[in-house]
C-alpha cells in the first residue's frame, strides 16, 4: 500500500524568491496588530479587570451541570460567565465581569449578583451558595501584569536557548518569528474584541511551544545542510532546507487544524477564544517557520561557510586534544 503524500519528494518551491514582499507585508501587520492593540484595547475578561465571584455547590448531583448552569447565567444578559469546578465534582464557581456602568455603583453590583443567585437557586433546586466574593480589580491587574511578563520571558528564555544550541542569528531569527506569531495574535483579539482571559494566555504559550518547534525543525536542517554544501549560495541552501522540512510541516500542521476546526466550529462557546487563538497561531507559525525565521539569516549575515572552523581553530583543538 502506497503512503499518502501530500508533498512530493522532489519538491523544490523557491520560497525565498519572495523573501522581501513578504517581510515588508509581515511588518505592515505586526504594525497593525499593535495599533489595534493600541487603539481599540483588548476585550479583558473577569480574570484580568475584576468582577463577582459566586461559589456553589449542587448537594444533590454527583457532577455540577455546568453547561446547564452557563446557559442559565448567560441568558440575564451579563456576559459571558467563567465557571470552573473546584474541590468536589459537584462544586463550581462562577466569575463574570461587572460591565462598566455597574462596575462603579454598589448597589447595582449587589442587585446584579442577587439576580445571578436568584436565577441559580429557582433553576437548580439543589444548588447551594456557599460564597460570595468580588475579584479586586487590583489583583485582577497585577495578574494581567503578570501574564505579560510571563509571555516576554518565555520567548526571551527561548532565544537564548537557540543561541546556546545553534547561533546568535539562529537565536534573533526564532525570537523575531515569536514576536510575528504573539503580535497577529494579539491583533485579533483586538480587531473582533474577543474576551482576553487567562486561557488565552495558555493559547498563546502553545502557539510559541507550536512555532518554536516548526523553527527548530528548519533550523536543525539549515545547519546539517550548511555542514554539507559549502560551496551552494546561502538563499538556494534555505530554500533546500525548508523544502526537505515542507512535508512534516504540512502534515503536522494540518493534522492539528483538522481537530482545530472540528472544535471551533462544533466546540463550546467557552472554548471559542482559546480555539480560534491556536487555529490562527497554527497558521502565522508555520508561516513564520518558512518566511520569518528562515529569510532572516540572510540578512544576519550567514553564509555557508560562516561556522566552519578556521585552520587556526582546527589546529589549536588538534593540540588540546
Amino acid at each position: 500500500m502506497r503512503l499518502l503524500k501530500l508533498v512530493p519528494d522532489d519538491t523544490n518551491i523557491r520560497f525565498l524568491r519572495w523573501r522581501v514582499p513578504f517581510y515588508v507585508f509581515s511588518m505592515l501587520v505586526i504594525a497593525a496588530s499593535l495599533a489595534l492593540v493600541a487603539v481599540k484595547g483588548l476585550n479583558l475578561g473577569v480574570d484580568f479587570v475584576g468582577g463577582q465571584q459566586i461559589q456553589v455547590t449542587f448537594t444533590e448531583s454527583a457532577e455540577a451541570p455546568v453547561a446547564e448552569l452557563r446557559e442559565n447565567v448567560s441568558a440575564l444578559g451579563y456576559g459571558e460567565p467563567v465557571i470552573q469546578r473546584f474541590g468536589e465534582e459537584n462544586q463550581v464557581t462562577i466569575r463574570f465581569r461587572l460591565p462598566d456602568e455597574v462596575a462603579s455603583d454598589a448597589e447595582a453590583a449587589d442587585a446584579m449578583t442577587t439576580a445571578v443567585t436568584n436565577s441559580i437557586t429557582d433553576n437548580f433546586a439543589d444548588a447551594r451558595i456557599d460564597d460570595l466574593t468580588a475579584v479586586s480589580g487590583k489583583v485582577s491587574g497585577e495578574l494581567f501584569t503578570t501574564a505579560m511578563y510571563a509571555l516576554i520571558f518565555a520567548m526571551i528564555a527561548i532565544a537564548i536557548y537557540i543561541w546556546i544550541r545553534f547561533e546568535w542569528q539562529f537565536g534573533v531569527g526564532a525570537l523575531f518569528a515569536l514576536f510575528h506569531d504573539v503580535s497577529l495574535t494579539l491583533g485579533m483579539f483586538a480587531l473582533f474584541q474577543l474576551e482576553f482571559d487567562l486561557k488565552i494566555i495558555a493559547a498563546i504559550l502553545t502557539i510559541i511551544g507550536y512555532s518554536l518547534n516548526d523553527t527548530i525543525v528548519v533550523y536543525d536542517r539549515i545547519r546539517e545542510n550548511l555542514k554539507k554544501y559549502r560551496k551552494m549560495q546561502i538563499v538556494e541552501l534555505l530554500d533546500l532546507s525548508v523544502n526537505e522540512t515542507l512535508a512534516r510541516t504540512v502534515m503536522t500542521s494540518l493534522t492539528i487544524l483538522i481537530v482545530l476546526i472540528a472544535l471551533l466550529f462544533l466546540g463550546p462557546a467557552s472554548l471559542f477564544g482559546f480555539t480560534a487563538a491556536i487555529t490562527l497561531g497554527i497558521f502565522v507559525g508555520t508561516y513564520s517557520s518558512v518566511y520569518m525565521a528562515a529569510p532572516i539569516l540572510v540578512w544576519l549575515g550567514v553564509t555557508p561557510d560562516s561556522f566552519v572552523p578556521s585552520e587556526k581553530d582546527e589546529k589549536l583543538a588538534e593540540n588540546e586534544s
